[in-house]
């Protein structure tokens, strides 16, 4: 399981140039034509619903996915538990993923607003079949947790950005379903799977009850997420985000870079998924470092540098000082994540750090 490494205490020395932040799709930059309509976005007080920027937000999510209604959040992280307690009673487990975003990076708040806890499924590459499902789901018993949702992740973060089958998801929400529970499908990079797939977002994920999706990572706005599914549900959930300190008044500001991100976004993540696959190739050549270029789908990439003796944290700390940057995770794991600031040229200029660094330390 990958936990996060030490924050080093080195300070990589300042340059004139950007560095190559290949650390996540999280760090992109608003483009021009986002910061304008951003300068120029109607506003009101979206806490009373009246901010029409948001409104149009949320009313163009919701039709993209083939859904009731949609709600503007702050984080991803906010989206997905809100789902959950949606879904969800006090005293219930939830399954997902046993490195899933939903357990592994959002500070337990699911036992903390939801007072769920969750029951993990190993599922190979981040996907959990069927199978995997039914093993954990507890019914009635006086002895155990009673299972309240099920929560899957696509793409997944930690096992490297891969693709949940189209007919394994289709099969556990089915089953689930069968099973009298709900789906909750953490989203976040949902549009580089649809990409990826050449399949249409609604399609994709129409069996699932909820589905969160970020608009702050590869789709390239500076801040948001929406949580989409029945109006009901919707509505409930705006208590929700308002118990979380989810109510932002005149949030059109963002919302206006949200909307430009929804449009024209999903257009631009096949090339960051071709960088990846350009990375990966290159990383797999440099002695040391192990990654299957085969198994990189969309825009992540985890890597295993034990076979260069070089730790995970280490090697951040070394290409930070060579101005590029990159993720470490547990002793000698390490992740790259390609975005629309990243080219394929700083690709090219990362991998010539990458083997210089590992080249040093082999001949030191």
């Amino acid at each position: 399981m990958y936990t996060s490494a030490p924050e080093s205490d080195v300070k990589p020395p300042r340059f004139t140039t950007p560095a190559i932040d290949l650390r996540s799709d999280t760090v992109t930059k608003p483009s021009p034509e986002m910061r304008r309509a951003m300068f120029e976005a109607e506003v009101g007080d979206d806490v009373y619903a009246e901010d029409p920027t948001i409104n149009r937000l949320e009313k163009r999510a919701a039709e993209i996915f083939g859904r009731e209604a949609a709600l503007f959040v702050p984080s991803g992280t906010m989206g997905n538990q809100i789902a959950i307690k949606l879904h969800t009673h006090h005293g219930q487990e939830i399954i997902c993923q046993e490195r899933s975003h939903i357990f592994e990076y959002e500070m337990a708040m699911m036992a903390h607003f939801s007072g769920v806890v969750p029951r993990t499924a190993r599922g190979e590459d981040g996907i959990l079949p069927w199978e995997d499902v039914r093993s954990k789901i507890r019914t009635k018993s006086y002895h155990a947790a009673k299972t309240g949702l099920v929560t899957l992740e696509n793409t997944h973060n930690m096992a490297g950005g891969t693709i949940t089958p189209p007919e394994v998801f289709d099969d556990v929400c089915d089953r689930t379903h069968d099973a009298g529970l709900p789906v909750h499908l953490d989203g976040a990079r949902v549009f580089n799977a649809a990409v990826a797939l050449g399949i249409d977002v609604a399609k994709l994920t129409a069996k699932a009850d909820t589905v969160m999706f970020c608009l702050s990572k590869g789709l390239g706005a500076p801040v948001g997420s929406l949580l989409v599914g029945s109006a009901e549900a919707i509505d409930r959930g705006r208590n929700y985000r308002k118990a979380l300190g989810g109510g932002m008044r005149q949030a059109g500001i963002l919302a206006a870079a949200g909307l430009i991100a929804l449009e024209q976004g999903p257009g631009k993540l096949a090339e960051d998924h071709d960088n990846a696959k350009f990375l990966a190739r290159g990383l797999a050549e440099i002695p040391g470092i192990k990654i299957d270029p085969a198994k990189v789908q969309t825009n992540i990439l985890i890597c295993d540098t034990s076979g260069s003796g070089i730790t995970g944290a280490d090697l951040s700390s070394k290409l930070a000082e060579r101005n590029v940057l990159a993720s470490a995770y547990g002793p000698y794991i390490i992740r790259f994540v390609t975005h629309l600031d990243v080219s394929r040229e700083q690709c090219v200029r990362a991998l010539k750090i990458v083997e210089s660094v590992c080249d040093s330390k082999v001949t030191a």
